[in-house]
């Protein structure tokens, strides 16, 4: 089976916020889980988003069509993880949200992870065409 490889151009990332691993997140096998590793990534771009001025109560809001995750390296219990983030490839109705995870401590590369996202009328139960509000806070994301 293939593996999928993961690599966003450094200029695309325009955010960062850190979490720590709980206790909680890890696993049998003593390390970060990937439930809860998806469980991080959505943290952060939920912070993203809010930082950004997407309100999580408006009419058209974002839903994620596709997540892809690459695992790099381990990490632990109390570990301080940096979530960089940023967007790309936009088209008429959303794009990709993509992240570099590390740990500061040692610069270790701890993950790469890309998720599809769309616009979404919950009242009409459609997908709609993105904000031009919200283009216009990314310009570097490759409108097509």
């Amino acid at each position: 089976m293939a593996r999928i490889k993961l690599q966003f151009p450094d200029d695309k990332f325009c955010y960062s916020t850190e979490l720590t691993v709980r206790i909680t997140d890890i696993n049998g096998a003593n390390h970060l889980g990937n439930d809860s590793m998806i469980s991080m990534i959505s943290e952060a771009r939920a912070r993203f988003l809010f930082d950004f001025g997407v309100e999580e109560s408006a009419d058209d809001q974002i839903i994620v069509t596709d997540l892809a995750t690459t695992y790099l390296a381990e990490a632990y219990a109390r570990d301080e993880l940096r979530f960089e983030i940023g967007v790309m490839d936009f088209n008429r109705y959303g794009g990709d949200i993509i992240f570099r995870i590390t740990r500061p401590a040692d610069a270790t590369l701890i993950a790469m992870a890309k998720s599809g996202f769309v616009f979404f009328d919950y009242v009409d139960k459609e997908v709609v065409p993105m904000p031009e509000p919200f283009a216009a806070r990314f310009p570097k994301a490759n409108r097509l």
